[in-house]
């Protein structure tokens, strides 16, 4: 398909740089008159009609678009993750409906709004135009298209089955984007309670005891124990706030810098996964993403020792890519799968043992897909629960830190009550 542009790139003289294509809008009718609207780069308006011609559109209407200057600031105009899996169900059904690998591309790109993505597209199309396959072409943009998601294209391509792996690809960044948002959600309300706890705790110290000090210095009298810890509390905060930031500052990048370091990772990691609370909830979102990328590239005909690098490398956890590793290692020993997982003592039994019926039946795929939407639902109950247990305790924080705080200021108000009686 792409023999004749790459004979023009080899003979093409090297150039310092293509000048840039102008974009066309346009917009036409199928023949069931659905209304089709869309943005290509062509050199010119005739090349646009060509390329309408060959979608079969009628009432076409073409118009240069006006030049637009953009201005990017750092972190914004990024590719969400939504953003990927349009893409990629509208690529899916183009290419089932037999459209041309190049045509999609440039129907694509002229399609999306969003100009980084587009950008992309634009440099993927030109590379499969020059004769490269999809999956380099793509492999280019890692930030965009991951290992898996090449892995899987390129699987697609030898495999003539482009389409349906597409589609999985879509179905698999979907379920996978599902299931981080669940543990996010587990874990805004406790954020936000702690802030607001922190922040409330701040302003109480800062602004509202040095008030109450000055009030019960001109009444004069002992103060109350609990009182006094607190107006002690108030003036240390005043006195040394700045070094409390500096310190939680420092305190952040030391640790940020730890978890950088593979020992470190793999240590935090450990910890984090053997927590009573929290342990449970990311052992089981890591069996379910382990299961459900496993699945997605055996079905697809990737060879289990490429599939089980990809996985490693998507786990999410040291501890478990540290096990995924060690059984991938055993299998290209000439191992099964299943006692490795197992040795590693991070998988539940229950998981292994299916893996162990799956492999022995010739349906490991199918029965990867199985656990991971069982696993899927266990992250749901774990995640209900997890809100359950944290939610109480988090009000009793807040409510404790508050009426602490009353009760240490109105102790010498009583107090004084008492003495005036």
């Amino acid at each position: 398909m792409a023999t004749a542009p790459a004979a023009a790139a080899k003979t093409a003289p090297k150039t310092s740089a293509a000048p840039k294509l102008p974009i066309w809008v346009w917009e036409g009718k199928t023949k069931t008159g659905e209304v089709k609207r869309g943005e290509v780069e062509a050199p010119d308006e005739a090349s646009v009609q060509q390329r309408l011609r060959a979608m079969a559109l009628m009432n076409v209407k073409i118009k240069k678009k006006p030049i637009q200057i953009s201005l990017k600031l750092p972190g914004l105009g990024g590719i969400s993750q939504k953003d990927l899996v349009i893409f990629t169900r509208q690529f899916a059904t183009m290419i089932d409906a037999g459209l041309p690998l190049v045509q999609c591309l440039d129907i694509l790109s002229g399609q999306l709004d969003n100009m980084a993505f587009r950008e992309v597209l634009v440099k993927v199309k030109t590379k499969v135009e020059s004769g490269s396959t999809l999956a380099d072409a793509l492999g280019d943009h890692p930030k965009v298209f991951d290992t898996l998601y090449v892995q899987l294209v390129a699987a697609g391509e030898i495999g003539g089955i482009l389409d349906t792996i597409l589609n999985r690809l879509a179905q698999y960044i979907e379920k996978n984007e599902k299931l981080k948002s669940k543990v996010k959600g587990a874990m805004v309300y406790p954020s936000v309670v702690l802030i607001v706890a922190v922040g409330v705790t701040v302003v109480l110290l800062l602004f509202v005891t040095p008030t109450f000090e000055k009030m019960f210095k001109d009444f004069g009298g002992a103060m109350p124990t609990p009182t006094q810890i607190v107006i002690d509390l108030s003036k240390w905060l005043q006195n040394y706030i700045g070094y409390l930031v500096a310190f939680l500052i420092a305190l952040v990048i030391a640790f940020r810098a730890w978890i950088s370091w593979p020992r470190g990772r793999e240590q935090w990691d450990a910890f984090v996964i053997r927590t009573p609370i929290f342990g449970p909830l990311v052992r089981k979102v890591a069996v379910a993403r382990f299961t459900r990328t496993l699945g997605t590239m055996i079905s697809s005909g990737v060879p289990i020792l490429d599939a089980l690098e990809v996985v490693a490398k998507t786990a999410g956890n040291s501890v478990v890519e540290k096990a995924i590793r060690y059984t991938k290692l055993k299998i290209a020993e000439g191992k099964t799968i299943v006692q490795p997982l197992a040795e590693t003592k991070v998988f539940p039994p229950m998981v292994v043992q299916m893996i162990g019926v799956g492999e022995a039946t010739g349906a490991m795929d199918q029965m990867l897909s199985k656990i991971a939407d069982f696993y899927d639902d266990e992250v749901d109950a774990a995640v209900s629960a997890l809100t359950t247990l944290i939610e109480p305790v988090m009000m009793v924080f807040l409510g404790g830190v508050v009426g602490g705080f009353l009760v240490a200021m109105y102790l010498p108000i009583f107090s004084i009550a008492g003495a005036v009686k």
